[in-house]
């Protein structure tokens, strides 16, 4: 497995194991034996862990694990594994937040994953218009001083809020965003901020919630409501893209390249977006250690000229999507906004953001 040193001293996995299915309400998606699973990705060089204060009981199941894992391996090999958690302040508090707020949502987190320290704190802020998100990313840094965070990072932050930090003297060093063959928006003004200021991607929804796989390819268009959240909000990505003819085109194309890497669509689509200039890692989801080998298998596959530009010449037939980084999910009576969640700390929990 690649490596990634965001900062000395914080080297991550280049392939991130996603873990928001781990959260209950995803009985579909249950691991009968998360401990054991999470161990296996360690083992196998996939180290670094992604979470949220909002995925309801992952913190928790991830503190068991490093718990565990401590137990198993020893204290040297656990040095090595990496949490990077989310705060996630629901919509409904934002407009009276106080730093009293934040702190005891970090202690929280703490407490859950066992830690004395946060290896990443990655910010997250439903709405602009609600001033206090830079107050907010400063009591974050002041918690950095105070030894409870060790990096901040953020989750959809724009180009200019991301400068606005930036210049406020917030040490960001990271940024997760959404990131795909499908959605190529940081690629605009985000990541030549972004490397001005050695901030790197840490990208989700590069498989486009399981759509940029084997399953759809040759599959006609999906008519009416979606099985999950998740394919409902990337299905209106590949409306916006170019939609489904352009999209099996895509496919189609993508196969031809893992034939010839004797791997698969997901695999190709991932490892593309791992090349793209200032990401540092991809975030991929799993449910159990079913997928592995072939999470494995993307920091690994090494893309020829030819498969890019295989790639390149289907994206472009297709329509940038709008705006900045997360610009269409915010708002909230978009097509794109209308099915996001805001306040999901005392709820059943979904995937973020």
């Amino acid at each position: 497995m690649q490596t990634f040193d965001l900062r000395p001293g914080a080297t991550i996995s280049r392939v991130i194991r996603g873990n928001w299915q781990l959260a209950s309400g995803h009985s579909d998606a249950q691991s009968e034996d998360p401990i054991a699973d999470l161990t296996a990705f360690a083992d196998a060089g996939i180290t670094t862990f992604d979470c949220a204060d909002i995925y309801t009981g992952v913190e928790e199941v991830i503190g068991a694990f490093r718990a565990a894992y401590r137990k198993a391996r020893g204290e040297e090999a656990l040095k090595r594994i990496r949490v990077h958690t989310k705060f996630v302040p629901d919509l409904s508090i934002l407009s009276r937040i106080e730093k009293t707020d934040v702190e005891a949502i970090i202690d929280r987190s703490l407490k859950r994953l066992g830690q004395e320290q946060l290896d990443l704190v990655q910010f997250h802020w439903w709405d602009y218009s609600q001033p206090r998100w830079l107050d907010t990313a400063l009591w974050l840094a002041e918690l950095q001083q105070a030894g409870k965070i060790r990096n901040i990072g953020g989750t959809n932050f724009d180009t200019a809020h991301v400068a606005g930090m930036v210049e406020a003297g917030v040490p960001l060093v990271s940024m997760q965003v959404q990131y795909s063959l499908l959605d190529r928006r940081p690629a605009e003004s985000f990541t030549a901020l972004a490397r001005e200021h050695d901030i790197f991607l840490l990208t989700y929804g590069t498989v486009a919630g399981g759509f940029l796989s084997d399953r759809w390819l040759g599959v006609a268009e999906p008519a009416g409501e979606a099985e999950n959240r998740s394919l409902t909000k990337y299905k209106l990505i590949i409306d916006d893209w170019g939609g489904w003819a352009l999209f099996q085109t895509l496919l189609q194309a993508l196969r031809g390249i893992a034939d010839r890497h004797a791997t698969d669509i997901a695999t190709v689509a991932s490892a593309a977006v791992l090349r793209f200039p200032q990401v540092a890692g991809v975030i991929v989801g799993a449910r159990n250690r079913t997928h592995l080998d072939g999470n494995l298998a993307i920091a690994a596959l090494d893309l020829s000229a030819e498969d890019l530009a295989a790639i390149d010449a289907v994206l472009a037939q297709s329509r940038p999507l709008e705006g900045d980084v997360y610009s269409l999910e915010r708002d909230r009576e978009g097509r794109h906004g209308r099915i996001m969640k805001y306040n999901l700390n005392d709820a059943p929990a979904s995937q973020t953001a």
